[in-house]
């Protein structure tokens, strides 16, 4: 099934593609409507051929453009298998689940390296460039209406490849050129590659030789160059240097911006009476250093729409992960239990849970995943459904299910994957409760009468290795008596005078006992408040509290 998947950077989009014609636009009437700024209202025309699957994306005269793997379209264009599919600033990918993705597509053209230095050449450094222009240079009329349009190009939403063919366009009505481009470095290769060309006579733009050393200069010495007629060295006949042995002048400036050289403005010429002079290149640095911050405004931009992507699957994944977690808590008569969790991030590795086995026994536990963030969410979701899968044994078996649910996790996790973990099965009845600390926070047992007993760990984390070191432990329940079970992020959380500690836990619970258990773990979590004084939360909260009405 023929697919187009993508995003605008803050919503995905897939649509399944039979045979047929279809309108792609902001229109909400539209075939396949995205309703993006930078895609027009008919933006373009997608043709799914039903003899052959063939697919055709046409371009309908959109504002932003459409573009096929990065290279803007003016024509009906095929489009296959995994290919790159841009309307606007939107990205999308066609995807054939009955196909293999298309081989990646080439890289742009990449520029040649010689190792000799040019002579009769002048370099002159970016601030030098970049100072103020003679008044004699700011006399050509066509100045400053391209400065303008220059700078309504910084605010444009345009592609990237759309602003750089418009900009060399403006750049050449300053700069008398027969071939002007605009050059990349690939930092992961170290190669220099043609980013766009412009040809105002019509010729073929051939290949480029650049001269290494003269690279080198404009990128690492931040430096604008002049080569003022070539003819006057016979080694340009020799070897294609940085232009062919027949021009007359060339010039060649750093994108420059915010202290970076994002690539190089070259421009070259024939005509002997266009020689380059140093108000030309000042120019031309000039129009480099307007093109390099537009190139951050695109970087910027990727980066936002990156963090948009990021942000809306963690704001899935904690939707998902709160749907996880119970929030209607089984009765056992005599007994009122709550819990609560608060997240440090967007997702978490606390989790807590509730269950009444089929003999009418309440299970509850509380767990905490070494790490932080997406990893411990996942280790989360594993834990909480084995332990859901075996609550239906009969009979049920504490000892035996964290043993299974610890050897699971121990089997498909990394090492320093485990978890700490209370569990505990309270019969109404006989008011006892049978539970396994492993490894786990002590949770208090507070008493009618004020005493307070810690229910120590009897065993390790689970997961941690693939020996049963657990034992199970009993207490019981008296009238008032209050279990309040938690994560280390209660007595770990920082303040101005250092970490909440197990006395001050003690402290506000011993003083919320008489309260329902959301009204005990709502006044310590307000004592922590008031302890880290506005202090950004490092650790997941959780909190669970069973009380003996």
């Amino acid at each position: 099934m023929l697919s187009l998947i993508g995003t605008d950077g803050e919503h995905y989009y897939t649509f399944r593609l039979e045979p047929g014609r279809y309108v792609l636009g902001r229109k909400t009437d539209s075939d396949l409507c995205v309703p993006h700024s930078t895609v027009s209202r008919r933006h373009a025309e997608i043709e799914v051929d039903g003899s052959d699957g063939q697919v055709f994306v046409t371009d309908l005269g959109s504002h932003n453009g459409t573009s096929v793997n990065q290279m803007r379209i003016t024509a009906r264009t095929e489009v296959k298998n995994g290919d790159q599919v841009g309307f606007g600033s939107t990205e999308f990918r066609l995807s054939d689940s009955e196909k293999p993705a298309a081989a990646p597509k080439p890289q742009p053209n990449r520029t040649q390296l010689s190792d000799f230095d040019p002579e009769k050449s002048v370099f002159l450094d970016i601030n030098e460039a970049l100072k103020p222009l003679p008044a004699k240079a700011s006399d050509n009329p066509e100045l400053f209406p391209a400065l303008s349009e220059m700078a309504r190009m910084l605010v444009l939403s345009e592609p990237r490849e759309v602003m750089l063919e418009r900009a060399l366009e403006l750049v050449s009505r300053v700069v008398p050129a027969d071939r002007l481009a605009i050059l990349f470095t690939n930092v992961e290769d170290d190669q220099v590659y043609t980013a766009a060309t412009l040809l105002p006579g019509g010729k073929d733009m051939g290949s480029f030789t650049l001269s290494q050393t003269i690279i080198k200069q404009i990128l690492n010495e931040k430096t604008a160059i002049l080569v003022g007629d070539p003819t006057v060295d016979p080694r340009y006949a020799e070897q294609q240097s940085i232009i062919m042995s027949d021009l007359k002048s060339a010039m060649a400036a750093p994108l420059f911006d915010e202290g970076k050289v994002l690539g190089v403005l070259y421009v070259d010429t024939t005509n002997p009476l266009h020689r380059y002079n140093n108000d030309y290149l000042r120019l031309l640095a000039m129009f480099g250093n307007i093109i390099a911050s537009r190139l951050l405004n695109y970087e910027l931009l990727e980066e936002r729409q990156e963090k948009q992507i990021i942000d809306a699957e963690l704001n899935r994944a904690a939707g998902i992960q709160r749907r996880l977690l119970r929030v209607d808590k089984p009765e056992l008569p005599g007994f009122s239990v709550h819990a609560t969790l608060e997240s440090s991030r967007s997702v978490g590795g606390d989790m807590f849970d509730f269950a009444l086995l089929d003999d009418d026994r309440l299970l509850f536990l509380v767990a905490d995943v070494s790490g932080k963030g997406m990893g411990a969410a996942l280790l989360m979701a594993n834990i909480l459904a084995s332990f859901r899968i075996l609550y239906k044994q009969k009979p049920f078996d504490l000892l035996k299910t964290v043993e299974q649910v610890s050897l699971q996790l121990f089997m498909y996790s990394d090492p320093g994957d485990f978890a700490t973990l209370f569990v505990g099965v309270l019969d109404g009845k006989s008011k006892a409760m049978t539970y396994i600390n492993a490894g786990h926070n002590p949770p208090m047992l507070v008493r009618r009468d004020g005493t307070t007993e810690l229910l120590e760990a009897s065993g390790t984390m689970i997961g941690a290795f693939d020996i049963n070191t657990w034992q199970e432990a009993t207490a019981t329940f008296g009238e008032g008596d209050v279990l309040f079970v938690f994560s280390d992020g209660v007595t770990e959380a920082e303040g101005p005078d250092g970490q909440y500690g197990e006395e001050r836990t003690e402290r506000s619970l011993k003083a919320a006992l008489a309260g329902t258990p959301a009204d005990i773990t709502t006044a310590i979590r307000r004592d922590i408040e008031e302890f880290i004084q506005g202090a950004p939360q490092s650790d997941d909260v959780t909190m669970l509290v069973v009380k003996k009405d």
